[in-house]
């Protein structure tokens, strides 16, 4: 594994959920995901009422995940691209993930897992980036 690679699993490692990014009827779109890393894949664990894990099903996809509402100064972003497959995790794969969600936009959750066995990986970062202030024009 390249340098490049093992920073974005030590980046990944440190927040909990991120965003996989395919096309559903030719349309782009994000959804939710929470993840763990084993052995230098990228596990997902989705709500399978959605059906979004059918559309990543073989497809290529990428994954991101960030810091950036944490407050920190460094804010950094990842993003893995490969090709998803559903799978069924080991028992210690789902103690890695942890208790899910009760519900999903009012549904029960229900968990679906996907792997990701990582192609491309892109690390970006923003050193003493400024504290963002929020302000709205009436």
């Amino acid at each position: 594994m390249s340098s490049e690679e093992l920073r974005a699993i030590e980046l990944l490692r440190r927040v909990p959920y991120g965003r996989v990014a395919t096309s559903m009827r030719a349309l782009p779109f994000l959804a939710v995901a929470r993840h763990i890393v084993v052995n230098g894949r990228v596990l997902l664990r989705t709500h399978a009422g959605f059906n979004h894990h059918q559309a990543c099903n073989g497809s290529v996809v990428a994954y991101g995940a960030d810091n950036f509402n944490s407050g920190a100064a460094d804010m950094w972003s990842v993003q893995f691209t490969g090709t998803a497959e559903v799978f069924e995790p080991s028992h210690a794969e789902l103690e890695l993930f942890g208790r899910g969600p009760h519900s999903v936009d009012g549904e029960l959750f229900e968990p679906v897992h996907m792997r990701i066995e990582p192609q491309f990986v892109t690390v970006h970062t923003l050193n003493g980036a400024p504290e963002r202030r929020f302000e709205y024009a009436l």
